[in-house]
């Protein structure tokens, strides 16, 4: 099963402090447990909310809001999108990781759809 793994976002990450040489240090061994236990796919981190925008959809109007946004603890700060036996498996590689922020931090795990999670009884 797909997973996204998604660090929240905190004040430090949405004011665009950087991590640590410690902590990327920490993440980049993190990451290569991850690749050689062979469930990484993809991984990164997104700039502040300041440097993106929205786009919400009302019928066909479109309306554009530009970051910053608020509420920051619903905020995506970065991800890492992983192939795992099933969301056991992920939980317990997500309490390996190093803390991604430099105080409290959360990480939520989502299940990605899969195909066949489409399928109808006919």
């Amino acid at each position: 099963m797909r997973v996204m793994v998604i660090v929240k976002a905190t004040n430090e990450s949405e004011d665009g402090e950087m991590p640590t040489p410690e902590l990327l240090e920490q993440m980049g061994a993190y990451n290569q447990q991850l690749k050689d236990a062979g469930i990484f796919v993809d991984a990164a981190g997104l700039k502040p909310s300041a440097k993106g925008a929205r786009v919400e959809f009302s019928g066909g109007n479109r309306s554009v809001t530009k970051g910053p946004f608020s509420n920051v603890h619903d905020l995506v700060a970065g991800y890492w999108i992983w192939e795992v036996h099933d969301l056991n498996e992920a939980i317990e590689w997500v309490k390996r990781c190093p803390n991604p922020m430099p105080g409290p931090s959360v990480i939520e795990i989502r299940p990605f759809y899969e195909m066949g999670d489409f399928d109808r009884p006919k």
